[in-house]
C-alpha cells in the first residue's frame, strides 16, 4: 500500500463536523497547463463536469498522496505561506464570492486556516462549482431498487428494457458449480458429505480449497492429504461454502480498471471486512447473534456492487472515480447518486437476489450503509460497524466517521469490543494479507 510520511492512504478522509459545515474546502486540481486551486463550501460536492464546462479546462484531481505532500509543506503552517498559496490560479464557488474572510480546511492534510479575500489574485474566477447533497437527492428516481436500476441504465445506454432486467443487461450467469454451492448454502441439512463432491469436480475450486487450507492464517498442524482432509479438519463446511461463493461472485465480473487512485484493493477490503464482521458477530449477545458464517459471506460481498457498477457503466466509471478523489469526505453513495442515479448497494443486492443468494446476505449488503433503516437487521449492523472501524485504520475506503452509538447498542456491542477485535485481527495481518493474495489470484 502507498505510504506518505509513514501514513497509510485510502480513499476517504474525516467527515464534516457541524462547525466544518460552515467552512470552505480547498481542492488541488491540475492539467497540462499546471495546478489550480478550487474553493467551495465544504459540505458541497465538487461538480467536476460543471467546473470543466465553466472553466474551459479538463482539470483533474491530484492523487491523495500528492495532495497530502503539497498541503503538508511546513511553510503552509504560517500566514505568509498560506497567503502565497493563492498566487496559484484560483476558482471559487459563487456562493462564497461575497465573503471577506473564509475559514478554510483541506481534508487530506488537515490544514486549516482563515484566509482574507484580499489574498486572492487577479486570476481568481467565481463559477458554479458545488452542489448540495439535498439537491442530489431531489433529482433521484423514485421506486424500488429494480425501478431505480432500470432508470439508471436507460439514462446511460440505448437499451430498451423489455425482458427481465438481468437478461437485458447482459450480466453473466453463475457457473454450475456456483449454483450448486448456493443450493448447499440454502439447505440447512447440507453438510461436508454434500460439499466434497461439488468441490472435487471443479479443478479450480479444488486447488483454491487446498491453497486456503495451507494458508498461515489457519495454522493447521500436519500436512493436508486430500480435499476431505482440508474441509473436515481445517476449514469446515461454512468457511469453504462462503469463500467459494465470495470468490465465484467476485470473479464473475472483471474488476474495474480506472479506479480511484490509492484505493484499498477490492479483495483486501473484502477479506478484512468479512474477518472483522465475523469476529464481532461472535461477540454479540447470543439471542441476537446472526450466523457468523453468513456474516462472513456478507462482509466478503459487501462491496460487490462496486464491481457491478464498473460492468454496467464503463464509460462513466472513470468519471465516478475522479469525483470520489475530488470529494473524499462525502458518502460514496451520494457521489454515485449524482453520477449514476444508483448506488453500489442497490445493484449489488439486486443481483444477489437474482442469483438466489441467502436473503440475509442480500439484505445485509443492501443496508449496511444505512443500518438503522426499517429493513436493516443484525447483518447490516455488524458489517456497518466492521466497515467503519476499518476505515479508521485505512483498511477500507470511504469517509472516516465515528461508529454510530445507536448501531452499537442495537448490535449489543461496544467501542471497546470493536477496538479489541481490531487489535486481535491486526496481530494476524501478515496471514490475512497472504489470504488476500490467494483469493485475488
Amino acid at each position: 500500500m502507498d505510504q506518505t510520511g509513514g501514513r497509510a492512504l485510502a480513499i476517504g478522509v474525516k467527515t464534516l463536523t457541524i462547525e466544518q459545515n460552515k467552512q470552505c474546502r480547498l481542492v488541488l486540481l491540475h492539467d497540462s497547463d499546471g495546478k489550480v486551486l478550487v474553493l467551495l463550501p465544504a459540505a458541497k460536492l465538487l461538480n467536476l463536469v460543471s467546473l470543466w464546462r465553466e472553466a474551459g479546462r479538463n482539470l483533474q484531481p491530484t492523487r491523495c498522496d500528492d495532495a497530502l505532500r503539497f498541503f503538508g509543506q511546513d511553510k503552509l503552517s504560517t500566514p505568509e505561506g498560506q497567503q502565497k498559496l493563492f498566487s496559484l490560479p484560483l476558482l471559487i464557488d459563487k456562493s462564497i464570492d461575497e465573503l471577506k474572510s473564509i475559514e478554510i480546511i483541506e481534508p487530506y492534510s488537515g490544514l486549516s486556516f482563515t484566509a482574507s479575500k484580499s489574498w486572492f489574485g487577479e486570476t481568481t474566477q467565481a463559477l458554479s462549482l458545488g452542489i448540495s447533497l439535498d439537491d442530489i437527492e431531489k433529482v433521484q428516481p423514485q421506486g424500488d431498487d429494480e425501478a431505480v436500476i432500470t432508470h439508471a441504465v436507460e439514462r446511460f445506454t440505448a437499451l430498451r428494457i423489455r425482458q427481465r432486467l438481468e437478461d437485458t443487461l447482459g450480466l453473466p450467469s453463475l457457473a454450475p458449480t456456483t449454483n450448486k454451492i448456493i443450493e448447499l448454502r440454502s439447505d440447512p441439512a447440507a453438510g461436508v458429505d454434500h460439499l466434497v463432491p461439488v468441490v472435487k469436480v471443479d479443478p479450480s475450486l479444488s486447488a483454491q480449497v487446498m491453497s486456503w487450507s495451507v494458508s498461515p492464517y489457519y495454522a493447521a498442524p500436519g500436512s493436508i492429504q486430500s480435499i476431505e482432509d482440508a474441509i473436515i479438519r481445517i476449514l469446515g463446511f461454512d468457511l469453504v461454502v462462503n469463500l467459494a461463493l465470495g470468490i465465484a461472485m467476485g470473479k464473475t465480473l472483471d474488476l474495474p480498471k480506472d479506479t480511484p487512485r490509492n484505493q484499498i484493493p477490492y479483495w483486501k477490503q473484502a477479506v478484512y471486512t468479512a474477518t472483522l464482521a465475523e469476529r464481532l458477530a461472535k461477540k454479540m449477545p447470543y439471542d441476537a447473534r446472526p450466523k457468523p458464517g453468513l456474516v462472513y459471506l456478507t462482509g466478503l460481498l459487501h462491496n460487490f456492487g462496486y464491481v457491478v457498477l464498473g460492468h454496467l457503466f464503463p464509460p462513466h466509471f472513470s468519471l465516478l472515480s475522479r469525483y470520489i478523489e475530488a470529494n473524499p469526505h462525502l458518502r460514496l453513495d451520494s457521489i454515485e447518486k449524482h453520477i449514476l442515479h444508483v448506488t453500489r448497494e442497490q445493484v449489488g443486492a439486486w443481483l444477489m437476489e437474482c442469483w438466489s443468494l441467502p436473503e440475509e446476505v442480500c439484505r445485509g449488503v443492501r443496508y449496511f450503509n444505512d443500518p438503522l433503516h426499517a429493513e436493516a437487521d443484525s447483518f447490516s449492523q455488524v458489517v456497518y460497524i466492521a466497515n467503519r472501524a476499518l476505515r479508521q485504520h485505512q483498511n477500507a475506503d470511504g469517509p472516516i466517521e465515528s461508529i454510530n452509538d445507536d448501531v452499537l447498542l442495537a448490535a449489543g456491542l461496544t467501542q471497546q469490543i470493536v477496538d479489541e477485535e481490531i487489535a486481535r485481527m491486526n496481530e494476524h495481518d501478515d496471514e490475512l494479507q497472504e489470504l488476500t493474495r490467494t483469493l485475488s489470484q
